[in-house]
């Protein structure tokens, strides 16, 4: 069973950032950086790749709005959920690098590969900012 969580400033600063920030990029999948979010996707996903960005930007909005907006236990499992996305996407960076494909700036291996380590810090934000960690550590 999950319990409340006390989080510091912060970690509620971080959430609130990293909430925001998902928001942002569920937007851009919509909107202006679609071409950007297609080099991502790998090419065995049996979708079309604009289908697949605009969906994953519906689920990015709602997943940054959950955050900004969870509280208690709900904010674990959101740090949890949060995470497990940012994993399911992994290899959509892999894709990115592993493919040559230019987006975001990321127009050399260096920077794809760099970009590649990014991704553990996102989930460990995630988990970090929202109590998650410490209520997994405690069996919570």
């Amino acid at each position: 069973m999950l319990h409340k969580i006390k989080t510091t400033t912060l970690q509620n600063a971080a959430r609130g950032l990293l909430g925001t920030f998902m928001v942002s990029a569920g937007t851009g999948h919509l909107t202006f950086v679609r071409k950007d979010f297609q080099a991502q996707v790998p090419d065995w996903v049996p979708m079309d790749k604009d289908t697949v960005v605009l969906l994953s930007g519906v689920v990015e909005i709602g997943l940054g709005l959950a955050l900004l907006m969870s509280k208690g236990k709900n904010r674990v499992r959101m740090g949890v959920g949060l995470a497990v996305f940012y994993t399911l996407i992994f290899p959509g960076n892999w894709s990115q690098y592993s493919h040559h494909r230019s987006a975001f700036g990321l127009d050399t291996d260096t920077k794809r590969l760099a970009r590649l380590f990014f991704q553990p810090v996102l989930i460990g934000v995630a988990l970090w900012s929202t109590g998650a960690w410490k209520a997994l550590r405690k069996g919570k």
